[in-house]
């Protein structure tokens, strides 16, 4: 009774915090990403549809895995070391948003209230936000692209199409996440609820006056 009722608890609490990192994801930036990531399968099975009935020689070098193997050794060590940063802040369990992150109701917030505002942020910000753009068109693109086996062939991670897939993919969660980390840097802060509810207040108490 006593290990159903602890994998009871714990299943619970797994079902808690994925509510509370659902609840937490901004249907706008999904749908963006949804949608681009859409385009890139059109255009990718386009290109797989025009494909040449030539096979290409593979080329030695090129696959180039032994560079993301150790990237993806690098990447793996710096979400450990932001899992046990953000663990120390915020608390183990406690549903926040970290590799989700750019797609949260918190970076669409903060996405918006700097674009609202139309200075160098703005600007800055349109470089790292067309590379995360780009990323999740080119998973699309992989997908039917890369059916194609010269679009592979001498690709990173080739000439396989689940190799390639694995290195751009990896490629693409490097970008994105970079440029997350960077946009963090430029965004400003999302405007709380009481301070925009302070303010009408306080206008209506001066009229009062």
């Amino acid at each position: 009774m006593t290990n159903n009722a602890h994998v009871a608890h714990e299943a619970d609490n797994t079902g808690n915090v994925i509510s509370r990192i659902i609840r937490q994801i901004s249907p706008l930036l999904s749908a963006a990403a949804a949608g681009l990531a859409l385009a890139g399968v059109v255009t990718g099975l386009v290109l797989y549809l025009d494909r040449s009935p030539i096979r290409e020689a593979h080329l030695p070098g090129t696959s180039a895995w032994t560079q993301h193997l150790v990237a993806a050794a690098v990447a793996i060590a710096l979400y450990g070391l932001a899992r046990w940063w953000r663990g120390r802040r915020t608390g183990r369990g406690s549903g926040r948003l970290l590799l989700l992150a750019p797609l949260g109701r918190s970076a669409a917030s903060r996405l918006m209230a700097t674009m609202r505002q139309g200075t160098w942020r703005s600007a800055a910000a349109l470089a790292p936000l067309g590379a995360i753009g780009y990323s999740f068109w080119r998973i699309g693109e992989q997908v039917t692209a890369g059916l194609d086996p010269n679009f592979t062939v001498n690709a990173w991670g080739g000439p396989t199409y689940l190799g390639a897939m694995a290195c751009h993919y990896l490629d693409a969660a490097l970008v994105i996440a970079a440029s997350a980390w960077l946009l963090g840097k430029l965004l400003l802060p999302a405007a709380s609820q009481d301070s925009a509810t302070a303010r009408p207040a306080r206008r209506i108490r001066a009229v009062s006056r």
